[in-house]
């Protein structure tokens, strides 16, 4: 999933990144208040990993922000050195999802992403079906009927984006942000979605592939045949 990690202690910062990216999400990160208020205003999130003491400003306010943006249906754990009762109350009160008290083992961190992500996308458990379609989440394993599908690590996370927001209209400007993050702003043209979508449908078979429509001028939808 495609996460925001809003703290300014840069090792820390630099860690929970390297440790959930290779558990298979997009990660991006805001070293101030600045920075994090800008990228929240300006980009989409599965979840947001907010520091209540960041530099420039309160983490407090940028939960504020994010609970008052329009269509938006970020998830939020907070992650602090403040450890009083009155400060965890303030920030599930504001509407956090969670909140972790510094310091943390990342293994734990990564277990309350996980289970916020079953929660609010696949109904809390981690296999997501759509008619032929299964995704094992945790395994990432994909079957189409009873065949097993063995898809490359953007195909699989393409698919999921189309799974879980089906009925729609992604652009490929924003599955080319879900996919790639920050890196997506160095893309000239998003010509390379088409190829992921085209080897996709392939892979996923007549079955499968009869899901993802063409928005003409606009992207894909995922919707029932």
């Amino acid at each position: 999933m495609k996460i925001l990690i809003a703290e300014d202690e840069f090792s820390l910062q630099q860690s929970i990144a390297i440790y959930l990216e290779k558990e298979g999400n997009v990660c991006e990160v805001a070293s101030d208040f600045n920075e994090a208020s800008y990228k929240i205003s300006l980009y989409d999130y599965d979840i947001v990993i907010l520091d209540l003491n960041l530099l420039t400003g309160s983490g407090i306010d940028i939960l504020k922000q994010l609970k008052k943006k329009q269509g938006a249906n970020t998830a939020v754990i907070i992650i602090s050195a403040n450890n009083s009762l009155d400060d965890k109350l303030e920030g599930l009160d504001l509407g956090a999802d969670d909140y972790l008290t510094k310091p943390f083992h990342l293994a734990e961190l990564n277990s309350r992403v996980k289970a916020i992500l079953r929660r609010q996308m696949f109904g809390g458990g981690a296999i997501v079906v759509f008619n032929e379609i299964k995704i094992d989440t945790d395994g990432h394993v994909v079957t189409v009927g009873e065949k097993e599908i063995v898809l490359t690590k953007k195909e699989y996370d393409l698919l999921l984006f189309f799974v879980t927001n089906k009925n729609r209209v992604l652009s490929k400007e924003i599955i080319a942000e879900h996919l790639w993050g920050d890196n997506s702003d160095l893309i000239d043209n998003f010509d390379f979605i088409y190829v992921h979508v085209n080897n996709l449908r392939k892979k996923l078979t007549k079955e499968g592939a009869k899901y993802i429509k063409t928005a003409y001028g606009s992207g894909y939808k995922f919707i029932e045949d």
